[in-house]
């Protein structure tokens, strides 16, 4: 009787200790997801400014600009991490797009105000490639546990569901970003 009240007993704090551990995976998972969001509110908070610069020196790319604008909307509107992966893609691609008009007008090249938008726009590339990479590591890891005995024996029951990775789209979109003050 002792030894099935102690094998008892040992069962219900290992799967207390699972079910603390998959929690704390699923709180990194959704810290990493905040770490990101920051970055893309960052993003998406420099874009007015950047369109708004570029604006003043070319009419004729105004379709890039309202495109740029309108996905900026839907993004912050998106419910779907996929959804959300997407039209960050689709901004990113927009945004080198923009940057790249100031090859073509010198007085935009040379904006002090448009050079700092370039340094800011840089570094905020730069911090959310760093918070996707963490983002999916921790998503990796929490996803792994989900799926390893004997974590799922908890999972399961408990109703853990896997994460979403927050990966680009295409290749392209995969390339360093030429966004740097030439």
């Amino acid at each position: 009787m002792i030894a099935f009240l102690l094998t008892a007993a040992a069962v219900i704090v290992g799967a207390i200790l699972v079910f603390n551990r998959l929690v704390r995976e699923r709180n990194r998972v959704r810290a990493a997801w905040s770490d990101i969001d920051v970055q893309l509110t960052r993003r998406h908070d420099l874009i007015p400014q950047l369109v708004e610069a570029v604006k003043a020196y070319s009419d004729y790319e105004k379709a890039t600009l309202l495109a740029v604008t309108e996905l900026r909307g839907r993004s912050e509107g998106a419910q779907r991490l996929v959804d959300k992966a997407e039209l960050e893609d689709q901004i990113e691609a927009g945004l080198h797009r923009l940057i790249a008009l100031a090859e073509s007008y010198p007085d935009l090249k040379a904006s002090e105000n448009f050079l700092e938008l370039q340094r800011d726009l840089t570094e905020v590339e730069d911090h959310l490639q760093y918070a996707r990479r963490f983002y999916n590591g921790a998503v990796r890891i929490y996803n792994t546990r989900l799926d390893t005995f004997p974590d799922l024996l908890v999972a399961r029951p408990m109703r853990f569901r896997p994460a979403e990775f927050f990966e680009a789209a295409g290749t392209d979109v995969r390339a360093t970003p030429r966004v740097g003050v030439n």
